[in-house]
C-alpha cells in the first residue's frame, strides 16, 4: 500500500498537523473501473492509502470496507491514487457499503474544514460517519411500534417502556433498544406486545422521512416579519450563496421569519438544516415544525437512538429527508443537496466544539455553504461580535426585528444595587427584589431566579485549617452539590460524599459552603417563600433529556410558581406566565481576562432578561440585575437598551488591541502526565518557532493552563497571535511538521478559541 500526497503518509494522526494536500475535488474523476489504483481515506491514523478498486468499479466519495492489516476498517475513495507501488502489490477493496456516496461537494468541505481547523483527515471522517452499522445492508428489520389496545395491567416498568415511546413520537426500535431505553428486561416489551400495547412488525431498515408541505400557511406575520421573511425567500429563490444576520430582540418571532425561509428551500425541492443550541428546545420547536409543514423533520443529537441516526444518515445522503434538526455535529451529515443552513442563536458557546476536533459550527455552517450555493442564516438577539463586525463589513446582509411578535412588550430593565440594600450575611436575595417576587406570587405569575453557577456552592473551606477541598486528578475546587450530596469536579466528573470532616487536618464539623449555587438559592427560596412551588434548572440534575424537556414542559403550564436557574433556562424557551426576572449576581462574568467576558455577560443577561413578559396581552415583564457595579459599562448598556452603541465600544476597543474579529487566535495545548516533560517540550517548541514569525504572527507562551491540570494531565498553553490576513493555519503547519511528539503527549490546535482554560 502507498501513501498519496506531497509528503508520505500525511493522513497519519501521529503528525501534529497532518494536511490533505490534494487536487481539488472538481479535478478529480468521479467514477473509477475496475482494478484502478485508487485512494482510500480511512478512519485509521494512516490516513490515505492506495488499494485496488472492486470488479464493478467504484465511484468517487463511495464508503468502502477496506483491508488494513488483519482488520477490516471504514474507508472513503477519495480519488486517484498516487504511489508508485506495483498495482500487482495493493490489496483491493473488499467491500462497497449500501450508501450514498458522498457528493463532490461534501468532499470540498470535509477537505477545507481539516486545513482550516488543521485536523488529521481520519477524524474529519468520523466526524462525518458518526451513524451505527453502516457496513449493513438495509435489509428489513424486527421494530416495535405503537400498539392499539391499552395494556391489561400497568406496571411502572411497562409505563416507563410506553413512556419512551411517547416521547419519540411513536418512533421504531429494535426489541433490546426499546427495553434498554427503558431500564427494562426484554420480557416487559415482549409482554406489551402479546397484550397489544405494542406491535412488532417487519418493517425497512432505513425509511424515508414524511414529505414537509411548504405550501401549508404559517402564523400571520407583523410588517418587519414579513418584510424579513420576503427578504429570505427571495434570497433562496435567486440561489447561490450568501449569509444573513437575522437580528432580533426576544420574543420578535425570528423562528416563524426562518422558518419561511425553510419553506421556499423545501418548495425549491432542496434540504434545509436548522442547528439548535441545546437539546432541551428541541421538543417545542418540532411541535412548531409540524404544525407548520405537517410534518415532523429529521432530528440529530445524543438523545435519538440508534436506529434513527442510521436512518436519518442515509436518509440525508439520498435526499429523503427534507429538514433537517441538530445540534452542531449535524453540520457533518452527507446532506444530497443542502440548500439552507441555520444557526439559531448562534451567538452561543455550545456551538464551538473543544475536544477531538476543535471547530465552530457557526462558522462550518458558512464555509459548508459557501461550497454548497446554500444560503445561511444566523439568528440572534444578541449576536457575537463576529457576525455583528462581518454585517457591518458589507461580508453578510443583515436583517432587523426591533419590536416583540403582538401585544407583547419588552421588558423593563431595573438595576438593583446591593451596596444599598440591606442584605444579611448568607442571604443572597435582596430586599428589593424579594418583595417583586411576593407581589408575583400574589399575583399568581412566575418569577425566574438566575445566577449561573451549578451546584450548591462552588468552594467548601475548613474554618479550623484553611484547607478549600479540591480534586484529586484536576488543579480545581470540587462543587458542593447538595443535592446529590457529593462533591463534583466540574472538569473530569470526578465525585465523593460530602465529607463530615477535613480531609487535610481531620477537624470535624468546620467545614463551610463558600458563595452561592443555584441548589443554595433554592435553600433560600424555600425559607423565605415556603408556600411557593419552585423548580430548580440546571443541567447537572437531570439525567436525560426527556426529564429536561418534561420539567421546561411543566413550567411552561404554569405548574412552577418560582423557576431557580443556570444560563439553560436563557436558551429560547417559551414561559407564558413568567412576567419578572431577578439576576442574582450580575457582576460574576464581568471579572477576569477573558477577552469576551463583556460580550458573554451581556448577550447572558440580555437572554435571559427577554424570558420575561413574552406573552401577548400578558403582564409586562421586569428584569432586576442584582449589582455591586451598577455604573459599568456592561451594565449600563443591559438597562439603557442601546445594544449598538455596546457593539461598537466593544469593536473599538478589539481593533485597538487588534483582537478577534479584527485579528487572529490560534491556541496550543500540550498535556502530559508528566510535569518536566510537558513543559521542557513546550519550551523546545517556543524556541523554534521560526514558521510563526515569518509569519508575522506572535506567541505568548508557554505557561501553564488557567487549570494547570486535568484528569492527571499537565497543562501548559501557547496562544498565537496575529493580524487578520496572516496565513496562520500554513504557519503553524510548518511550525509543527518536522516535530515528534514524546510518548503520552498530547498537542491539540485550536484555531479561533473561545475558552482560554
Amino acid at each position: 500500500m502507498a501513501a498519496i500526497g506531497k509528503r508520505n503518509n500525511p493522513g497519519a494522526c501521529n503528525r501534529p498537523v497532518p494536511r490533505l494536500y490534494l487536487s481539488p475535488m472538481r479535478d478529480l474523476p468521479a467514477y473509477f473501473p475496475a482494478r484502478a489504483r485508487i485512494a482510500v481515506l480511512t478512519c485509521e491514523p494512516v490516513g490515505i492509502l492506495d488499494y485496488l478498486s472492486p470488479e464493478d468499479g467504484v465511484r468517487q466519495g463511495a464508503l468502502v470496507m477496506v483491508p488494513l492489516g488483519p482488520r477490516r476498517v471504514l474507508g472513503l475513495v477519495w480519488g486517484e491514487g498516487k504511489g508508485d507501488f506495483d498495482l500487482a502489490k495493493l490489496r483491493p477493496v473488499a467491500k462497497v457499503l449500501d450508501a450514498e456516496p458522498f457528493q463532490p461537494g461534501f468532499l470540498d468541505f470535509l477537505t477545507r474544514a481539516a486545513d482550516y481547523t488543521l485536523t488529521p483527515p481520519p477524524l474529519m471522517l468520523r466526524m462525518a460517519t458518526r451513524a451505527p452499522d453502516l457496513d449493513q445492508p438495509p435489509a428489513a428489520r424486527r421494530v416495535i411500534v405503537p400498539g392499539d389496545a391499552p395494556p391489561q395491567r400497568m406496571t411502572e416498568a411497562r409505563q416507563r417502556v410506553l413512556q419512551v415511546m411517547a416521547d419519540h413520537g411513536g418512533a421504531s426500535f429494535a426489541p433490546s433498544e426499546l427495553a434498554q431505553l427503558a431500564g427494562v428486561g426484554g420480557s416487559v416489551v415482549k409482554g406489551l406486545v402479546a397484550q397489544g400495547a405494542l406491535a412488532e412488525i417487519q418493517a425497512p431498515r432505513d425509511a424515508p422521512y414524511p414529505v414537509l408541505d411548504p405550501a401549508r400557511p404559517g402564523k400571520p406575520l407583523a410588517a418587519d416579519q414579513q418584510a424579513a421573511a420576503d427578504s429570505l425567500r427571495g434570497a433562496i429563490a435567486g440561489g447561490g450563496y450568501g449569509t444573513t444576520l437575522l437580528r432580533g430582540v426576544t420574543g420578535s418571532g425570528k423562528t416563524e421569519v426562518y422558518l419561511e425561509a425553510v419553506a421556499e428551500c423545501l418548495a425549491q425541492g432542496r434540504q434545509a438544516l436548522v442547528l439548535l443550541p441545546e437539546i432541551a428546545l428541541s421538543a417545542e420547536f418540532l411541535d412548531r415544525v409540524e404544525a407548520r409543514f405537517g410534518a415532523r423533520p429529521g432530528e440529530w443529537h445524543s438523545g435519538i437512538t440508534r436506529t434513527e441516526r442510521r436512518r436519518l444518515w442515509h436518509m440525508a445522503g439520498r435526499g429523503e429527508v427534507g429538514m433537517v434538526v441538530g445540534a452542531r455535529s449535524a453540520l457533518f451529515l452527507p446532506f444530497r443537496d443542502l440548500g439552507l443552513i441555520v444557526v439559531d442563536e448562534e451567538h452561543d458557546s455550545s456551538y464551538k466544539q473543544e475536544d477531538v476536533v476543535f471547530y465552530s459550527a457557526r462558522d462550518m455552517a458558512v464555509l459548508r455553504a459557501s461550497i454548497s450555493s446554500a444560503q445561511v442564516i444566523l439568528a440572534s438577539a444578541t449576536p457575537s461580535l463576529e457576525s455583528w463586525a462581518n454585517a457591518a463589513s458589507g461580508k453578510y446582509r443583515r436583517l432587523d426585528l426591533r419590536s416583540r411578535y403582538g401585544e407583547a412588550e419588552l421588558p423593563d430593565m431595573v438595576a438593583i444595587d446591593l451596596r444599598s440594600e440591606d442584605l444579611p450575611g448568607g442571604r443572597w436575595i435582596s430586599p428589593s427584589l424579594a418583595q417583586a417576587v411576593e407581589a408575583r406570587l400574589a399575583k399568581g405569575e412566575q418569577s425566574l431566579l438566575f445566577l449561573n453557577r451549578r451546584g450548591f456552592a462552588p468552594v467548601t473551606v475548613c474554618r479550623a485549617c484553611g484547607e478549600q477541598i479540591g480534586c484529586h486528578q484536576c488543579d480545581a475546587r470540587m462543587v458542593e452539590h447538595r443535592f446529590q450530596n457529593r462533591l463534583v469536579c466540574h472538569q473530569c466528573g470526578e465525585t465523593r460524599p460530602i465529607p463530615t470532616a477535613c480531609p487535610s487536618c481531620g477537624v470535624e464539623g468546620k467545614l463551610a459552603p463558600v458563595g452561592p449555587g443555584v441548589e443554595r438559592i433554592a435553600e433560600e427560596v424555600a425559607a423565605r417563600f415556603p408556600d411557593a412551588k419552585a423548580t430548580v434548572l440546571s443541567s447537572d440534575l437531570f439525567h436525560s433529556a426527556r426529564a429536561l424537556k418534561e420539567t421546561i414542559a411543566e413550567i411552561a403550564n404554569g405548574d412552577t410558581d418560582i423557576i431557580i436557574g443556570t444560563q439553560i433556562v436563557a436558551k429560547g424557551h417559551n414561559f407564558p406566565r413568567l412576567t419578572l426576572v431577578g439576576v442574582i449576581d450580575a457582576d460574576l462574568g464581568l471579572q477576569g481576562a477573558d477577552l469576551r467576558a463583556a460580550e458573554r455577560s451581556f448577550q447572558l443577561m440580555r437572554q435571559v432578561a427577554g424570558r420575561a413578559g413574552r406573552q401577548s396581552g400578558a403582564a409586562p415583564g421586569v428584569a432586576m440585575l442584582q449589582t455591586h457595579q451598577p455604573d459599568h459599562a456592561v451594565i449600563r448598556a443591559i438597562l439603557s437598551g442601546e445594544d449598538e452603541s455596546f457593539w461598537d465600544a466593544e469593536a473599538a476597543g478589539r481593533q485597538a488591541m487588534g483582537m478577534p474579529p479584527f485579528g487572529r487566535l490560534a491556541g496550543i495545548i500540550l498535556s502530559h502526565p508528566d510535569l518536566p516533560v510537558v513543559s521542557d517540550f513546550a519550551r523546545y517548541l517556543a524556541d523554534h518557532a521560526e514558521p510563526l514569525r515569518d509569519a508575522g504572527a506572535t506567541l505568548w507562551g508557554p505557561a501553564p493552563a488557567p487549570i494547570a491540570r486535568v484528569r492527571g494531565r499537565h497543562r501548559m498553553r501557547m496562544l498565537i497571535h496575529a493580524p487578520r490576513q496572516a496565513p496562520v493555519q500554513a504557519a503553524i503547519a510548518d511550525w509543527l511538521a518536522p516535530v515528534k511528539l514524546p510518548a503520552n503527549l498530547r498537542l491539540s490546535v485550536d484555531i479561533d478559541p473561545q475558552s482560554f482554560l
